[in-house]
């Protein structure tokens, strides 16, 4: 029954990367842009967090804090760095990610301090038993899986059924003629951003639930695993960014425990890179061919 425990604790861990990955699928899907600050907005979000619960409010008061100031740093970023880049090539927005990414852990460094914090869990630990025991899940783990379903349903009937989320998938599709039909592309963006740095806030107090120390540079893994799982399922592809992040989660566990602790990472990427050899544009990607 390890192998159960495993599987619950991958699914976990998972449902973190795939939380991110939405973010990460969002920003391309629309602006065509790899936002690599992302991870770091995670960071900001599981500081403010950790310090609203040390001041002694409630865990949600925490998170709700953390996706308020997650979300204006989304934007904020976006308007001060991005925008000003719309028509630049994408190298010139790639390093500019970098640099907004150096920049927030820099200012973090400051203000926080490179001592790490021990993170307060968001629910109690507690632990059940299952099968006669054999199987033991954590409430945190619970927590984090019943998020990502619920996040996931909740971004599908918004991207599916709303005003907002029929022009995001326009201007997705072709923002010249969404221009046309009276949509407005900048605003479409700055939502897109709104959404996934608020997602960022709550992923950011989901994983350092589990893992539970905290530093400036808390969110620069998780960011690129979650761009890995946004890569793995289809960047781009909402459904895509759960599928990879599930995966990846699990295949990360799985290695831990059965293979090398040390060589769990190299897994991931060497799992990634196979997928992409066999399958370019990732498991739910779809190839897009470019009209010379």
């Amino acid at each position: 029954m390890n192998l159960l425990s495993h599987l619950i604790n991958g699914l976990s861990l998972g449902s973190v990367y795939a939380i991110i990955a939405l973010g990460y699928t969002m920003v391309y899907g629309i602006a065509k842009m790899l936002n690599f600050a992302h991870g770091d907005v995670i960071m900001v979000g599981a500081y403010i967090s950790f310090f609203a619960m040390a001041g002694g409010y409630h865990p949600l008061i925490a998170i709700l804090l953390a996706m308020l100031v997650c979300t204006a740093l989304g934007v904020s970023i976006e308007k001060l760095a991005y925008k000003p880049l719309r028509q630049a090539p994408s190298l010139a927005v790639l390093i500019t990610a970098i640099g907004v990414s150096t920049i927030l852990q820099q200012i973090a460094l400051l203000l926080w301090g490179s001592n790490p914090k021990v993170y307060t869990s968001l629910v109690p630990n507690h632990t059940f038993s299952l099968l006669g025991g054999k199987v033991n899940v954590s409430l945190i783990a619970i927590v984090t899986i019943s998020a990502c379903i619920i996040i996931m349903a909740a971004l599908t009937w918004f991207i599916s059924r709303t005003r907002t989320g029929k022009g995001m998938r326009a201007v997705s599709e072709d923002k010249g003629a969404a221009q046309l039909m009276g949509i407005s592309v900048d605003g479409t963006i700055s939502v897109t951003f709104l959404i996934g740095a608020a997602l960022a806030g709550v992923a950011g107090c989901l994983f350092c639930s589990t893992y539970t120390l905290i530093m400036p540079t808390t969110g620069a893994m998780p960011g690129i695993k979650a761009f890995t799982a946004a890569v793995f399922g289809g960047i781009g592809s909402i459904p895509g960014a759960m599928l990879g992040g599930i995966l990846l989660g699990i295949i990360e566990i799985l290695g831990k425990a059965y293979i090398s602790t040390e060589l769990s990472d190299a897994i991931v990427f060497m799992v990634l890179i196979i997928i992409l050899l066999v399958k370019p544009s990732g498991l739910l990607g779809k190839q897009v061919q470019e009209k010379v």
